[in-house]
């Protein structure tokens, strides 16, 4: 048969998103605290999973399509497990501090070919 391709006789793999898609809210609110739009509600467009993330698309007030990883969302079911602990009382998750001390030493350790910078002149 012609114009079948590559894939005549082949099974199309089965996709593990529904039971995912049916837990998700129809509204999400962006609950990453550094997100330009935190606090903002959105209506649920669609769930993509590709490349290890998570994402839930929604449409803003004007009409324009959002893409949010679906961990900065309130969409997953529930608030991220370290927020929820520390209650308000920190603003940074300790994974995110760890490679934020991570990318301080690579960037102290890399060899400086720029002289050093002089502050503000007073």
């Amino acid at each position: 048969m012609r114009g079948r391709g590559s894939f005549a006789g082949k099974k199309r793999k089965a996709r593990k998103t529904a039971a995912v898609v049916h837990g998700l809210s129809r509204r999400f609110r962006i609950t990453h605290p550094f997100h330009p739009r935190t606090g903002e509600e959105f209506d649920l467009i669609e769930y993509r999973r590709g490349w290890g993330r998570e994402c839930v698309e929604g449409l803003d007030s004007n009409g324009k399509l959002l893409a949010v990883p679906l961990g900065w969302t309130d969409a997953g079911g529930g608030p991220d497990p370290i927020v929820a602990l520390s209650a308000g009382k920190s603003f940074f998750r300790i994974e995110d501090l760890l490679l934020l001390a991570e990318l301080l030493q690579r960037l102290r350790s890399a060899p400086s070919s720029d002289p050093p910078r002089q502050g503000p002149a007073v």
